[in-house]
């Protein structure tokens, strides 16, 4: 128990760090290629942080945790929303573009809905079938189109002198913060998954909520970090981006490996997901200027908070 803690602690450590030698690399190829945070948020990052829930749902695919696999994906989109974007509004205000508030964020919508009517076909077996999950990656490629697009039409104009960091460099940063935040996110899960199975805690609600969590962290530390840069594009687009990414490309690439059956238990906390998305479009329009301030952090994240509390109650009556 003892190198597990100094394991879970390392790894806080290393989310830190890695998080912000990522951004910066990131943030260096941006101004390189004259490309915006939004998209570089959408892209490299957000598939970056992405790559913790990416292996463990293959890995619990093909180890047959199938539970494990769409939990940990279900569990990553509400962390996304309710701590990571809840809470990088605590502290900076997170100003959201017309592009992402009428284009990326519906889009992280249409994924969450297309989740739930494939997962609830009544024509055949409940789950992701292969032929869901070639659905879901074709899905995918559109939007990985759609934002290229962006990122050609509108290129970031150079408004600061300064010295260009070397390509290699840059890239050494980016792959390096990766490493970090992948090594650090494992670490905490493994410790964390340890305490939740001391304490009694369901497989549904670890892999809900503290799996989900620990894959998450990358996201946390980096979106975290982009907001004390004062890179708002970064944060959300890391947010929306690991959101479509989770589900387009996390499950749609489990699935075309390994059929993932579904629970309908599982349907409470896709609309869960669902409506905390759709409160983020709203909050959009709520506050002048498009931004994500305090108040609506504060919401987003008691909101989660209320969610996992939920989750615990239901798991200590052994409901799920």
């Amino acid at each position: 128990m003892l190198l597990t803690t100094l394991l879970f602690i390392s790894g806080f450590v290393l989310l830190i760090k890695g998080s912000d030698i990522m951004i910066a690399g990131a943030s260096a190829v941006a101004r390189r290629y004259h490309v915006s945070d939004l998209v570089i948020g959408l892209t490299i990052v957000a598939f970056g942080t992405s790559s913790p829930e990416l292996a463990v749902n293959l890995l619990a695919g093909l180890s047959g945790n199938t539970d494990v696999a769409i939990g940990n994906a279900l569990g990553s989109n509400l962390f996304n929303i309710g701590i990571i974007l809840g809470v990088s509004a605590l502290f900076y205000p997170v100003a959201i573009q017309k592009n992402t508030a009428w284009k990326e964020i519906p889009f992280a919508l249409l994924a969450a809905a297309a989740l739930f009517l494939m997962v609830n076909d009544e024509t055949g077996t409940a789950g992701l079938s292969r032929n869901d999950g070639l659905l879901l990656l074709l899905f995918f490629v559109i939007f990985l189109i759609y934002v290229f697009e962006v990122a050609l039409a509108n290129p970031e104009p150079d408004t600061k002198k300064h010295q260009p960091m070397k390509s290699w460099k840059a890239a050494a940063m980016i792959a390096g913060g990766l490493g970090a935040l992948v090594l650090g996110g494992q670490w905490i899960v493994d410790g964390a998954v340890t305490y939740a199975r001391a304490a009694g805690l369901s497989e549904a609600v670890i892999s809900l909520t503290i799996v989900a969590a620990g894959t998450s962290l990358p996201e946390l530390a980096t979106s975290l970090a982009a907001a004390r840069r004062g890179s708002s594009g970064m944060v959300i687009g890391n947010v929306v981006g690991s959101n479509v990414f989770n589900i387009f490309l996390v499950l749609g690439l489990g699935s075309v490996i390994t059929p993932l059956p579904f629970n309908s238990s599982w349907n409470f906390d896709l609309v869960v997901s669902l409506l905390l998305t759709f409160l983020v479009f709203v909050f959009v329009f709520l506050r002048p200027g498009r931004q994500i301030d305090r108040l609506e952090g504060g919401v987003l994240v008691a909101a989660y908070g209320i969610y996992v509390a939920w989750m615990v109650m239901q798991s200590t009556a052994g409901t799920i």
